[in-house]
């Protein structure tokens, strides 16, 4: 099997788990690994690792999100998407879009965010959703996250609720539900996710993504070489150069950031970054 990306459409009512368990079997490799889940809920781009690029998996990680979701104010739910348990109901009647479009603009920026406490954050080496469901009473402490742009695409008044769908595109780790469930709280009505689909993760978008029915029909990876150069500032090197990264040597190189190093036919070596003056490795792939 090559090693390369798959970038998977994912759809609704399956884990990221479930995913990756069904690429293995169409891929014939239990290599297989993800960059950053999705809820059972939400659908669209997962990206995962075959074989050797799994090692490329963590330094996607830390690549910009986007997404496009339906936030419902007037429900607070326990789990803050439509899968909680109602916790509050508030009449929306008395909001009016600008006071919405107002209030939504407030998460743009550099913010302090809780998680939900149904997230996959850790509390003392244990996932929190799964303390939630043991009963147990989780609160996680706020966390630094960045939403580098949200728009408002529409509000649509529906009785005693309001929806708002919105476009968001922020940092790796930024919850979309916990932006949904402190939108509801500003405005003083409470609010959680009902729809939530994720149009990219770094350069990877939905124009490359793929059904599991089409991988089914068709497997067959994105390589290696392709995914670096997309995701990471690029250089070719000549082959005494290459020789040297092969042995993960450091480079008389000028590099501006974590760059994806070639050999002079074109094959992806390895991740480099500026530091202490010189170019070093950060991992080698062959």
């Amino acid at each position: 099997m090559t090693s390369g990306l798959v970038v998977v459409d994912k759809p609704g009512a399956m884990t990221s788990h479930d995913v990756v368990a069904r690429v293995r079997r169409l891929a014939g490799t239990r290599k297989v690994g993800h960059a950053g889940t999705l809820d059972p809920m939400a659908t669209g781009v997962l990206v995962l690792g075959v074989e050797r690029a799994t090692r490329l998996l963590g330094h996607l990680m830390l690549t910009e999100k986007a997404y496009d979701a339906t936030v419902r104010l007037g429900v607070a739910t326990t789990t803050d998407d439509a899968e909680g348990e109602v916790t509050a109901a508030a009449s929306t009647s008395g909001l009016d879009e600008a006071t919405v479009r107002a209030a939504a603009a407030e998460f743009v920026g550099t913010i302090e965010q809780v998680p939900s406490a149904v997230s996959a954050v850790k509390v003392d080496g244990k996932r929190a959703y799964a303390r939630v469901r043991a009963g147990e009473d989780v609160v996680l402490e706020p966390r630094t996250v960045t939403v580098h742009e949200l728009v408002v695409r529409d509000v649509r008044p529906a009785g005693e609720t309001t929806d708002v769908d919105v476009s968001v595109r922020c940092s790796s780790g930024t919850y979309i539900r916990a932006i949904a469930r402190d939108l509801g709280a500003a405005l003083g009505v409470g609010g959680h996710l009902t729809a939530l689909r994720r149009t990219s993760v770094g350069p990877y978008d939905l124009s490359v993504a793929r059904t599991l029915e089409s991988l089914a029909e068709d497997f067959a990876v994105l390589p290696m070489a392709a995914a670096a150069r997309a995701a990471f500032a690029s250089l070719d090197l000549d082959a005494e150069q290459a020789t040297d990264v092969r042995f993960g040597r450091s480079l008389d190189l000028d590099l501006a950031g974590v760059s994806a190093l070639f050999d002079p036919a074109g094959e992806f070596l390895a991740l480099y970054e500026p530091r202490d003056g010189r170019a070093r490795a950060v991992a080698v792939f062959v």
